[in-house]
């Protein structure tokens, strides 16, 4: 037996790659012995379960049951079953269930028997991620069915091929992206392939949320309506093609799909998959000594070791003892951080072993991408730290265990993530590394919260204005608007088709609503604000990779420190009309962090309580922000370094709010200072956004905030909770309506922590733009306790 290796000086080590491979109880046991004191704060066991399995359809032909089988599947688990059979008669269909239950088959099934059976039909599939979409090709192509003839059509597809594509594959996989750049604008090309399309599948469809899943929703719709209009009618009305969803576990599936959609959909949701046990274990990183150059801020208060180092160690850890493992890491820079940070400790244990390890995140070049997957399917890999790009689908056979690098935003995810392992039907461990902030925290000490929980219902919003208005000028540009092509768009498309009118972009005519310009409307599904900004290295010109606009001003600010593949960079120049960022690498000691200021103006309110002294709001507003400096720090202790100024452009957002208004004379009843309520009201809106993804499917980057002692349009101290995204994305709304859950929740992560005057764990924020100054932890809880009350009589 080869002699157990350390990666640090405990001996208490799990053992290196070669070594017996320890099985979930045993392995986190060796974890837990890592460090001084338990990080552990609940371990929930998640019990194995057997699978029933029903027997072929009959509708299946016999090819098609035989390609199955010689794939090794004997036969289907009833719920696979049961949504085929309704897909193949002609119903919408949303299956949710489990990661592993085998979804694909669901739609695979009815859509290839068509294939089969009707040989001019076709079928386009539809994944949220390139690498979703390329696992689903391998599979189809797996089944060597004759005529089938599947393909990707994606950014990636040679152009020489594109037009085969077109005229010769009968099931194309493609994402939202390319069907609303390429597709829809040309349907002319794809006419044959639209009049004669069967199936639509939209896999892993509970990823289309917010101000993405708003526009995915309309770019549906204007797939429906040119199969409509090249397609045949059946008793004088235009046959639809089939819609065939596929979702992790969610609250109210159908009727999620049938706001994506625009159809009746039925849901099935009864998992009948076998399931392996799982082994769920809560982790809180522990407390670091206090550092003798500590910043100011930090001294008076325990820090928690970072939950990415913490991570990066786990992940050590487990491929030093042979264990097949993927780290969820929140951002494209902590994957990398993770990654290189293992790769470093596995070097010094074992010479070479670093190389087992790698980072996996959008933004990699295509041809990267594919290496590091046939990497981690072939077992080249054991470890790999990876943003949610490897969250979707993705078949990974092996994995034993999956480290997750905080609250991934939804049960829904974490349940997804916690399914990469285990696929087989082995046991698997899950780890959940609490980040220090209010969320993490509460979760990891309120495991009831995670368990034995139903999973949230996905937000989206296609009446958004910001979203409807562009999506009819699309629909515009692909073909004249008609009366008739109003209601396909849904509640307010009359008003905004009016204001296209008006605005210019639209001219009416007799026969419909015609796109006035030459060029096509420039449309970005993802809200992220134009082009991806080209990530340049300076002294090769060697493209490293792209980041969304949105992202630009923090990531790419002149003098920021870039990660890319575990090499560090640091940026020469930002170039917001060119969309480029040069760089050169560095190896800096310290990091970067942008800092911003933000001006917010109530423009409408949509609804109101009136609690009293109490108001609570829901309403547009106009915010203003700008980064207009960043920090260095330190890199080992978080010491600030010094504070450097940015020249970037302001930017302007129309959006969606919720907002508590309390009066002073509340206030000081319960005994907050006038002086404190500006720190207690910035307590408590960092605490409020930071507990905000508990209650709606967002993530914390996803919402803003801003809180003062008088605000001009309210005329009261006042703390507002805003989306991130033109026209609100659904998520202000959500806390509006589940106001007392959402802030009894901010009021307890205050309260339960255990620092004196306000941690990372409660109330400071990573994204504060005042370097969370002034903040008054416990009076916070005394202005959540006001508003609670408040509420609490209102409703009464």
């Amino acid at each position: 037996m080869t002699t157990a290796a350390t990666v640090s000086a405990e001996a208490d080590r799990p053992r290196p790659a070669g070594g017996p491979t320890p099985g979930p109880a045993e392995l986190l046991r060796q974890l837990r012995a890592r460090t001084r004191t338990d990080p552990v704060t609940h371990v929930e066991r998640v019990p194995a379960s057997a699978g029933h399995a029903v027997p072929w359809p009959g509708w299946v032909p016999e090819p098609l049951r035989a390609a199955f089988v010689g794939r090794g599947v004997v036969a289907p688990w009833q719920h696979q079953a049961e949504a085929a059979t309704l897909a193949y008669g002609g119903q919408h269909v949303i299956v949710a269930t489990g990661t592993g239950s085998g979804k694909s088959l669901a739609y695979q099934l009815p859509a290839l028997a068509t294939l089969l059976t009707d040989p001019r039909a076709t079928v386009l599939y539809l994944a949220p991620t390139k690498a979703l979409a390329a696992d689903q090709l391998r599979a189809v192509a797996a089944l060597d069915l004759d005529g089938v003839r599947p393909a990707s059509y994606d950014g990636d597809t040679p152009r020489a091929e594109r037009e085969w594509i077109r005229k010769h594959s009968r099931f194309v996989l493609t994402n939202p992206d390319m069907l609303h750049h390429g597709i829809l604008p040309g349907h002319g090309h794809w006419a044959t392939f639209l009049r004669r399309l069967a199936f639509v599948v939209v896999d892993e469809c509970h990823t289309y949320r917010g101000v993405f899943g708003s526009h995915v929703a309309h770019v549906l719709r204007r797939l429906r309506r040119q199969a409509a209009r090249y397609g045949p009618t059946v008793d004088g009305a235009p046959r639809s093609p089939v819609f065939v969803l596929a979702s992790a576990t969610s609250g109210d599936p159908a009727n999620a799909a049938e706001r994506l959609t625009g159809l009746p959909v039925t849901a099935v949701t009864e998992d009948s998959s076998p399931r392996g046990g799982v082994t769920f274990a809560l982790w809180e990183p522990p407390l670091l000594p206090p550092s003798p150059d500590a910043v100011e801020l930090t001294e008076a208060e325990p820090v928690r070791r970072s939950a990415l180092r913490e991570t990066a160690d786990l992940l050590s850890d487990t491929v030093a003892a042979g264990v097949r493992t993927l780290a969820f890491v929140r951002s494209r820079r902590g994957a990398e951080v993770v990654a290189s940070t293992a790769r470093r400790s596995l070097d010094e244990a074992v010479p070479g072993l670093g190389s087992r390890v790698a980072a996996y995140r959008a933004g990699y070049l295509r041809e990267d991408r594919r290496k590091l997957e046939r990497a981690l399917l072939h077992g080249d890999l054991l470890g790999l730290a990876s943003t949610n790009a490897l969250e979707l689908g993705v078949d990974l056979v092996g994995l034993d265990a999956v480290l997750i690098c905080g609250w991934p935003g939804t049960r829904a995810s974490l349940w997804q993530q916690a399914g990469r392992a285990g696929r087989s039907g082995g046991e698997a461990l899950a780890v959940l590394v609490a980040r220090d902030d209010p969320l993490d925290t509460y979760l990891v000490h309120h495991p009831e919260a995670l368990f034995g929980r139903p999973v949230e219902a996905t937000v989206l919003d296609p009446a958004n204005p910001y979203v409807l208005g562009p999506q009819l000028c699309c629909a515009a540009s692909e073909a004249p608007l008609t009366q008739a092509d109003l209601a396909l768009f849904g509640p307010g498309a009359a008003e905004a088709v009016a204001a296209l009118v008006e605005s210019g972009a639209l001219r009416q005519r007799p026969t419909g609503w015609y796109w006035r310009h030459t060029g096509r409307p420039e449309v970005d599904l993802r809200g992220t604000g134009g082009a991806p900004i080209s990530v340049v290295e300076t002294a090769t010109g060697r493209l490293l990779g792209t980041v969304d606009p949105a992202s630009s001003h923090f990531m790419l600010h002149s003098g920021a420190v870039y990660l890319h593949q575990g090499v560090s960079y640091v940026v020469d120049n930002l170039d917001l009309d060119d969309a480029c960022a040069l760089v050169h690498a560095e190896e800096p000691d310290w990091s970067t962090h942008a800092r911003d200021v933000t001006s917010l103006g109530v423009v409408s309110v949509r609804s109101y309580r009136d609690a009293g002294p109490v108001g609570l709001f829901l309403g547009e507003v106009d915010v203003t922000s700008q980064v207009v400096s960043y920090q260095r720090r330190r890199l080992a202790s978080g010491e600030v370094l010094d504070t450097r100024p940015l020249d970037l452009p302001a930017r302007e957002l129309r959006t969606v709010a919720v907002w508590f208004t309390v009066s002073l004379n509340a206030l000081t009843q319960a005994g907050v200072e006038v002086a404190d309520v500006p720190g207690a009201l910035h307590a408590a809106e960092h605490a409020a956004i930071g507990l905000l993804p508990l209650i709606a499917t967002c993530d914390r980057w996803d919402i803003g905030g801003l809180s003062t002692g008088i605000h001009p349009d309210t005329g009261a101290p006042t703390v507002f909770v805003y989306d991130g995204h033109p026209g609100g994305a659904g998520f202000a709304e959500r806390a509006y309506h589940a106001a007392t859950e959402w802030l009894t929740a901010t009021r307890d992560a205050i309260s339960e922590c255990g620092c004196e005057s306000g941690c990372p764990s409660c109330v400071q924020s990573p994204k504060c733009g005042n370097g969370n100054n002034p903040l008054a932890k416990a009076e916070a809880v005394k202005v959540l306790d006001v508003v609670l009350a408040n509420l609490a009589e209102e409703s009464a």
